[in-house]
């Protein structure tokens, strides 16, 4: 029995075949058109990167030039986050994001020191322990940088690093532990809190050049802060008191930080 084809009529063209959407991932071939010598120029099926004009009028921002560098930087920002999550509206900063990082840059052969930025107003003690053990046990060269404010439970991550900074302007306050929410009225909760500043303390004491009766001087100082106790140190008196090593920014942060690189590879001690 003979084949039978059924074709669609369209003037000039036999046999008409209708046209096939390719899919997204198949680049479409054009055939050449009647009267031109070359096709025309394939569009891309894919989305087309975004340029520098795109990304200011979608996100508002100046897309920045990729600079591979051996110094991670890491910002500790607004409220540190602890076992319970903030309001929307708070800046946070959470310690599920930053331990991972803490590993990943011990971890990393390519990464050679840590730059820790701070402008923190504090937050939860167990979660800015954590974070400031994390950092003290790294085995690659820390510097930190003081901009703003390192408020709180940011004092010990501030002086965590193997050098400190802080800016001219900047500000630590100290002071004691206080509790949110339901307290128990008994001895023991007193005894915890009592504890845990001590965890503080020590901490701050034995990575900062103060001692214990001297910081607990100024955490529980009156008349200074209108509604609370404790204590506030401007730039160089952060210095002054043996909490931060010097006053300085940016610029100095990271000459030291690659001065100890620098150092630590003269000695012939691999940074993992």
């Amino acid at each position: 029995m003979p084949e039978h084809r059924f074709y669609d009529e369209e003037p000039g063209v036999f046999p008409y075949s209708p046209d096939i959407d390719p899919e997204p991932s198949v680049e479409p071939e054009y055939p050449q058109h009647p009267g031109e010598d070359n096709p025309k120029n394939p569009r891309r099926v894919q989305g087309k990167p975004k340029g520098g004009v795109d990304s200011i009028k979608e996100f508002g921002a100046t897309p920045l030039p990729e600079v591979k560098s051996n110094i991670h930087c890491i910002t500790i920002v607004g409220q540190i986050e602890g076992h319970l999550v903030l309001p929307p509206q708070n800046k946070t900063t959470k310690y599920e994001h930053i331990i991972p990082q803490l590993v990943a840059i011990e971890q990393a052969s390519e990464i050679e020191g840590l730059l820790l930025i701070l402008n923190t107003v504090g937050g939860d003690v167990e979660a800015g322990l954590a974070i400031a053990e994390m950092i003290t046990s790294l085995s690659k060269p820390t510097v930190s940088i003081v901009l703003g404010g390192g408020h709180s439970i940011g004092v010990p991550i501030a002086v965590a690093t193997d050098y400190s900074y802080i800016a001219d302007t900047a500000s630590m306050t100290i002071h004691p532990i206080r509790l949110n929410g339901l307290v128990i009225g008994v001895p023991q909760t007193y005894e915890y809190l009592d504890k845990m500043q001590d965890r503080v303390v020590n901490f701050v004491t034995n990575h900062a050049r103060i001692g214990s009766a001297e910081f607990r001087e100024l955490m529980f100082r009156t008349g200074e802060l209108a509604r609370d106790i404790g204590t506030v140190l401007i730039g160089k008196d952060a210095v002054e008191k043996g909490l931060i090593d010097e006053v300085g920014g940016v610029s100095q942060a990271v000459t030291r930080l690659k001065s100890m690189i620098d150092e630590k590879k003269g000695k012939g001690v691999p940074l993992q």
